[in-house]
């Protein structure tokens, strides 16, 4: 399995933005030097639960930070980006990494209106812009004149520059956040990014994707190799002891998702807007929010535990958080150290 850190800093204000993004530059460096596989980058706008912000621009300081580690958008936000302008920028930057990126790209997020009305988008129009747009990249990345009239963009230039370094073009991958959007990327025979899910919903769908390859024809050796591109994500806390990590990564991990709610929530208030219906008062949290589903820590011997049955799963690799909500630098690269020097061996 390939073992990765994804990058997606939590800043509670303004004030703590310049520090997290430094953090983050620095928990960087320590994952390219411990040898992580892919360094993942999130894009959210306006809230501060991803510091950066842009996924792009990161990956272009990660590109000169950082010397072994492969570098992955999880996932840039297709609705939000010109596909011209995001295809240059993607050439650049696989030219500074040397082809060590990975262009993971989505939609645009489920849950936060208020990133497409900042940007002045229709949120319904999302899927629509993605679908568009990743057309509109990939014959720009053949190096010929493109003449291009769609229902969002209407295009004519000579000729992209720089041309991409990877040939035909930079590595891409689709995510998906439900059964339904990997069941699609499947009857294409692509691999998949799947957000945070318990095992058993993992092992489900893993199962449910050899069967639609199996499905559209792929022999068995195809599919194993496609397995092997697909990754999971999960929130990851590693301590000397199980006391230990739950003492620091619980309540990390609640207030992460606390904060993650607390923009959503106010935009509602304001506007009575959102994407998906609000949660009635008192519900219980969905899974990725639920610390018994989504959370993954305690000592080497425990994480080992909770993360093997994902390798009978047959998926290549796991995209780990490590750093959690208002958990510090040091709290994180303590942990990620850990997972590097004893988990990783004992899985």
């Amino acid at each position: 399995m390939k073992f990765s850190n994804f990058l997606f800093p939590d800043s509670m204000s303004a004030a703590d933005d310049g520090r997290i993004i430094d953090e983050t530059l620095q928990e960087a460096r320590l994952t390219d030097a411990l040898g992580f596989d892919t360094i993942w980058l999130a894009e959210h706008h306006f809230d501060g639960i991803v510091a950066y912000v842009d996924p792009v621009a990161f990956a272009a300081a990660l590109a000169v930070a950082t010397s072994r580690a492969r570098i992955g958008f999880a996932v840039a936000q297709m609705a939000l980006h010109h596909p011209i302008r995001l295809a240059e920028q993607v050439a650049l930057i696989d030219h500074i990494s040397k082809g060590r990126l990975i262009v993971g790209l989505g939609r645009g997020t489920a849950y936060n209106i208020y990133d497409y009305q900042g940007y002045g988008i229709d949120h319904t129009e999302a899927q629509g812009r993605f679908e568009e747009a990743e057309a509109v990249m990939f014959e720009a990345w053949q190096g010929r004149p493109v003449r291009h009239n769609g229902r969002f963009f209407n295009l004519n230039l000579p000729e992209l520059r720089p041309s991409t370094f990877t040939k035909p073009h930079p590595y891409v991958i689709r995510a998906a956040a439900t059964e339904h959007g990997m069941l699609e990327i499947a009857r294409r025979g692509n691999p998949f990014m799947m957000n945070v899910q318990n095992n058993a919903v993992t092992a489900q769908r893993m199962e449910l994707y050899r069967q639609t390859l199996r499905g559209i024809g792929l022999d068995e050796a195809t599919i194993a190799a496609k397995l092997d591109e697909c990754w999971v994500w999960r929130n990851v806390f590693v301590a000397e002891t199980d006391a230990e990590a739950e003492r620091v990564a619980v309540p990390a991990f609640k207030a992460m998702h606390e904060h993650r709610v607390a923009m959503r929530n106010r935009i509602y208030a304001e506007q009575q807007a959102s994407i998906l219906p609000m949660p009635a008062p008192g519900s219980a949290p969905p899974a990725h929010a639920a610390v018994e589903h989504a959370l993954v820590c305690g000592s080497p011997a425990t994480v080992a535990e909770k993360l093997a049955p994902l390798k009978a799963t047959g998926v290549g690799g796991l995209i780990m958080q490590f750093r959690l909500g208002p958990m510090s630098h040091e709290q994180t690269a303590a942990s990620l150290t850990l997972f590097n020097d004893k988990v990783i061996p004992a899985l």
